[in-house]
């Protein structure tokens, strides 16, 4: 079944590359304050690189203006491909933590994964974003399509802050 707003996140772990290598992040991290998370079908696919990306890069500040504290990007690819990606995407610049979700169990967990056999997708996660506050969704959006960033977009979550 799929979070919807009112869910709690679940539980599990997402990974990030730290000075001695990954290292994991408890979802319970981020059960504190209001985050904006949102998740993708993977780094350095063409619409999450062009669009989704460049729209939380672009709405960063007035998110922080609006008081979230965290932004936090979910993609299910390797720690190491996950922190390139950040670092090219301008989101390690921009202060939005780019998590790996190497197994896809976070993903599989909200109910949000998908596979797309023509275009090599598997296990991989449907583009959405969320607003979270102390670790309850207070809202979700999902596209309807992988390739599309509309309702997910950083300004289209920015509105309902």
């Amino acid at each position: 079944m799929t979070i919807t707003a009112g869910d709690k996140l679940p539980q599990g772990q997402l990974l990030r590359v730290g000075e001695a290598g990954p290292e994991a992040v408890d979802l319970a991290d981020l059960a504190t304050g209001k985050i904006a998370l949102f998740g993708l079908p993977g780094a350095f696919t063409g619409t999450c690189t062009n669009a989704h990306m460049p729209s939380f890069v672009r709405s960063a500040d007035a998110f922080r203006e609006k008081g979230v504290a965290r932004i936090v990007c979910v993609t299910v690819n390797d720690p190491f491909v996950a922190k390139a990606w950040a670092e090219q995407t301008g989101a390690t610049e921009a202060g939005i933590e780019v998590l790996a979700d190497a197994d896809g169990s976070v993903t599989k967990a909200m109910g949000l994964g998908f596979d797309a056999p023509p275009v090599g997708f598997f296990g991989r996660c449907k583009r959405f974003a969320a607003l979270v506050e102390d670790g309850v969704l207070t809202t979700i959006d999902v596209e309807e399509s992988p390739g599309t960033c509309t309702v997910s977009a950083g300004e289209a979550l920015l509105e309902r802050v």
